[in-house]
């Protein structure tokens, strides 16, 4: 196990594309990633309607201690989202105002933790968004060291530094940064698709069973239509 460490000059991906996919949102994100990536569902947000994409700043932690997150802060610029993690399970509330009200002052978009936080009424007026764990005004201390920016593991997600963080209603989605662009075409290439096919549905003139061809799928599967009386005589 390497030494604790606060690694200061992350690499990040290109800005205008973090902003295109959040505006694709988590779900579309994750299936044009090959839908991988996902972070699993105890991670949850504390507001609603909250859209946010952002470069990860990374947080590993004792549990039960957020002394690394004060170091992290320093670390932040704008257009961040501050990730963390804890060596082992801890819903303590180890985030709260204070915290939100330093990281909106660097830009940062929001959190994701795999601990809990606290103070929930102040960061919902504040519009500053968080996906967590749990909501738990357990407090916390600050005596054990731990590093930033270093890879962490979110609800079975790996989280690189400078990796990509997508995250609305439906949970949390991180795309390495590397493959930001590509995931992002995409993105972009389902949506289109998706255009069409609400357009056919919206209008009528198409079924998903005929416009996806599924009902070829369907008989090779066995599936077979029948109607309720030739259902109810093979019942007797």
């Amino acid at each position: 196990m390497r030494p604790p460490v606060i690694v200061t000059d992350i690499a990040r991906a290109d800005a205008a594309t973090i902003d295109a996919l959040a505006v694709h949102g988590v779900a579309t994100v994750h299936e044009a990633l090959g839908r991988t990536g996902l972070v699993g569902p105890g991670i949850r947000p504390i507001q609603d309607g909250a859209r946010i994409a952002g470069s990860a700043v990374t947080v590993l932690s004792a549990p039960g201690d957020n002394l690394m997150i004060h170091a992290a802060i320093e670390q932040c610029r704008a257009g961040d989202v501050l990730v963390v993690a804890t060596t082992s399970a801890s819903s303590d509330g180890a985030f709260g105002d204070l915290f939100a009200t330093a990281l909106t002052a660097r830009g940062v978009r929001g959190l994701v933790t795999t601990t809990g936080v606290r103070d929930i009424a102040d960061l919902r007026a504040m519009g500053f968004p968080v996906w967590s764990s749990a909501v738990h005004a357990q407090g916390t201390v600050k005596a054990t060291a731990g590093s930033v920016n270093v890879p962490v593991t979110v609800a079975g997600a790996t989280v690189r530094p400078g990796d990509v963080v997508i995250a609305d209603d439906d949970g949390v989605v991180v795309v390495p940064r590397l493959e930001a662009g590509a995931v992002l075409a995409a993105a972009d290439a389902r949506v289109a698709k998706e255009t069409g096919d609400r357009e056919a549905y919206g209008s009528g003139a198409q079924l998903s069973l005929d416009r996806k061809n599924l009902r070829g799928l369907l008989a090779e599967l066995g599936v077979t239509y029948m109607t309720q009386a030739e259902y109810d005589d093979g019942e007797r």
